[in-house]
């Protein structure tokens, strides 16, 4: 069991990158958080390109998340990330082709599990599904799974739990972490990573970012 996840500051609010994510990944490149990324909209590929290549040169892994459904988006939205050279791609609908294209570009490729709609995205379907499907995905050779865990209505700690016991891979809880509480939880089900990135604009964890980025890093390095 992972009680140690790694935190991946979302430069989003409600699944759009915001306008200065330039501006805000400069003021908090220094906190302590490794893991760096934000959504397929609506900054320009330029703008993407200049951002991926900073946060890499500041030594810091990056993903992009794509809140798209269709393979015709998420290649796209692939397309792009190979552009940028970003890391990992989180998101979009599993399908065989957009699993090659990422690694044939040395991307790690962490798709949506479960019946995923919207924009915020949000999480449908029975947890015995959801862990049918993960079990699928990690057969099919996906390198980790995006679990949009707390965008789900039914019971999410026993979500978070049966997912990260059926499978080996890398399993991330994304979306609406917003209370210490919630990262209590994702850290009980042994997830190897956890998005926040409204909460943050929001000011939930504190006041200034690089203070409420390094506090949440603080928080999951204490032992319970």
């Amino acid at each position: 069991m992972n009680n140690q996840p790694e935190l991946i500051v979302m430069l989003t609010w409600h699944d759009y990158t915001v306008e200065n994510a330039a501006q805000v990944f400069e003021q908090c490149k220094d906190s302590q958080a490794h893991y760096w990324g934000f959504k397929e909209h609506p900054l320009p590929l330029k703008q993407m390109q200049e951002l991926f290549a900073h946060m890499k040169d500041c030594g810091k892994t990056t993903m992009l998340e794509v809140v798209a459904y269709t393979e015709d988006e998420g290649m796209d939205a692939a397309r792009h990330a190979a552009q940028c050279h970003c890391d990992i791609v989180m998101g979009t609908k599993y399908s065989d082709a957009l699993r090659d294209y990422c690694h044939s570009q040395g991307l790690l490729y962490m798709p949506f599990v479960g019946t995923v709609n919207g924009r915020p995205s949000v999480l449908e379907g029975t947890i015995d599904d959801i862990v049918a499907e993960a079990r699928h995905l990690e057969a099919c050779g996906v390198d980790g799974i995006d679990l949009l865990a707390y965008r789900y209505g039914g019971d999410v700690p026993q979500l978070m739990q049966a997912v990260t016991r059926a499978v080996s891979i890398p399993v991330c809880m994304a979306g609406s972490i917003d209370t210490f509480q919630r990262i209590d939880q994702v850290k009980a089900a042994g997830a190897w990573a956890f998005t926040i990135g409204s909460a943050f604009f929001e000011h939930r964890f504190g006041d200034a970012l690089p203070q409420q980025i390094n506090a949440v890093c603080s928080y999951v390095s204490q032992k319970k």
